[in-house]
């Protein structure tokens, strides 16, 4: 099996990470609303059961803020891979590379752009 090629290897760096920020993105929600269910159970007053409810809001929203420091330099090494994927492309058009693994690469492209403007 051949290795894989350079546009191979940029085209799959821009789905990681695509991918890493999405997973990202859903544990941000899941922790809001843990967090949104603690806050509601201390004010109802169901969580005086808990002596540790407090500590674990506590926790919780440590766990939020860390996860909320991964999204920009997630989105820097993204933007870099866009970057290199679009030289990629540029540099296989020119060779003619076969149109399969472009056309990867330009769907990698597309999305990773898509999210870098709605980040920005």
């Amino acid at each position: 099996m051949p290795a894989p090629s350079a546009l191979q290897i940029a085209t799959q760096s821009v789905q990681r990470l695509l991918k890493e920020e999405s997973y990202y993105h859903k544990e941000l929600a899941s922790q809001q609303n843990r967090i949104k269910k603690l806050e509601e159970d201390l004010k109802s007053g169901s969580a005086d059961s808990d002596p540790n409810a407090e500590y674990i809001l506590k926790q919780e929203q440590t766990a939020l803020a860390e996860t909320e420091k991964v999204f920009n330099p997630l989105r820097k090494r993204l933007g870099e891979a866009v970057r290199k994927l679009e030289e990629q492309i540029a540099l296989s058009e020119g060779e003619g590379a076969s149109g399969e693994e472009l056309t990867k690469a330009k769907d990698a492209l597309e999305a990773g752009q898509k999210v870098a403007e709605k980040e920005d």
